[in-house]
């Protein structure tokens, strides 16, 4: 049978979810069926080492997305592309752009990955989106909430969308928590009787550090309690200062972007996600399956799901410094045995999203657009 090849473009193989969710869609795609292709602009990105030897990588010489749509339109042609996997609203408009360019026989698959809009300037650009998305062949949310804000923001129909969770890759988890080491230099914040709390993201408005650092101060005055940070950013300097003021600096580890995050989750005693707005939220999946507990804001739209509003870990309200040290405490001071039932739980609850199973899903789409 002729194998389906499905070319996958974005901005670069970063540290982002988008990249990391790309990546386990394409290392788990079922080789005897497809045939993977990966474009980027010309970046260097942290996971392009983890890309299976056999995807077929190309980097654009240029790193501005305008000038990538005639260079991509050759590789659609040249390569006989039969799908265009492309996730991220300018990214996505790029690709589908691209592919009506190509004057080929490939269909566009485009990937909506999170909640926007807000100022009428943001939303009126948004109705623009959806317009340039109702050429491609296939709309695919990561999130019911997501697929809400498609409907309302970008003037898409509902069933012109397809909801399919981000895939986790379980297997992959597993073996770098079992395989790998702290960085040696990290290793005595974890030697300590302390409770660990953790986070991992962009240090960004939209990931809301600041209330987590305002509720950590608050946890600290009550437990003992350590703070890692994991990410990068441009709010780092204005998160260390207000560690500062807040008379935590000591407690508070700014470790940047880790290549293995699985074993900071899993020597912590918990993991705290404090954004703004999520489609999914890759991150509290990952840190289920990792076995760590997990304390959330209910932002739009991906924690609730992801924790079935609050059946496999805590939610409280965006912004909320007060409600949210209340929770995390109550999770540091749980007993033993509550502490393994959260566990157990909170693992089952990742299996849901195993990339075996979600990228099962998303070969069917490619199958099924391709027959459209």
């Amino acid at each position: 049978m002729k194998k389906v090849k499905v070319l996958f473009f974005i901005y670069q193989m970063g540290a982002g979810g988008a990249a990391r969710t790309l990546l386990n869609i394409i290392n788990n795609l079922d080789r005897n069926k497809f045939e993977p292709h990966l474009v980027t602009l010309n970046f260097d990105g942290s996971y392009e080492q983890e890309l299976k030897d056999d995807v077929i990588f190309i980097k654009l010489e240029t790193q501005r997305l305008s000038r990538s749509i005639f260079r991509l339109a050759k590789i659609i042609r040249e390569n006989q592309i039969d799908v265009v996997f492309s996730t991220i609203p300018r990214v996505n408009t790029i690709a589908i752009l691209a592919n009506k360019l190509s004057f080929s026989k490939a269909k566009s698959v485009i990937r909506e990955a999170d909640n926007l809009g807000g100022t009428w300037k943001t939303n009126l650009q948004l109705i623009g989106f959806g317009l340039i998305y109702k050429l491609s062949s296939q709309i695919i949310s990561l999130s019911e909430g997501v697929k809400s804000n498609l409907i309302k923001r970008y003037k898409i129909k509902a069933e012109d969308i397809k909801v399919i969770y981000n895939p986790i890759d379980l297997e992959q988890i597993n073996e770098k928590m079992a395989d790998d080491q702290l960085v040696e230099g990290h290793k005595h914040i974890f030697d300590t009787s302390d409770k660990i709390v953790i986070t991992a993201g962009r240090l960004v408005k939209q990931k809301d550090q600041r209330t987590l650092l305002n509720a950590f101060a608050k946890v600290n005055k009550q437990l003992d309690s350590q703070l890692v940070i994991l990410g990068e950013g441009p709010l780092e300097d204005q998160l260390k200062e207000q560690a500062k003021e807040l008379n935590i600096f000591d407690r508070v580890h700014f470790l940047g972007f880790q290549r293995n995050p699985y074993i900071y989750f899993k020597q912590a005693d918990l993991f705290t996600l404090t954004s703004i707005h999520e489609g999914f939220s890759h991150v509290i999946a990952e840190a289920l399956a990792t076995g760590t507990p997990v304390v959330s804001t209910n932002c739009k739209s991906g924690p609730s799901e992801v924790l079935n509003n609050g059946e496999y870990g805590d939610l409280c309200k965006v912004g909320n410094d007060q409600e949210l040290a209340e929770k995390m405490l109550q999770v540091l001071s749980m007993d033993k045995s509550e502490t393994k039932e959260r566990i157990e739980l909170g693992y089952e609850r990742a299996k849901h999203f195993d990339a075996k199973k979600i990228v099962k899903r998303y070969e069917e789409v490619f199958l099924q657009t391709l027959n459209k």
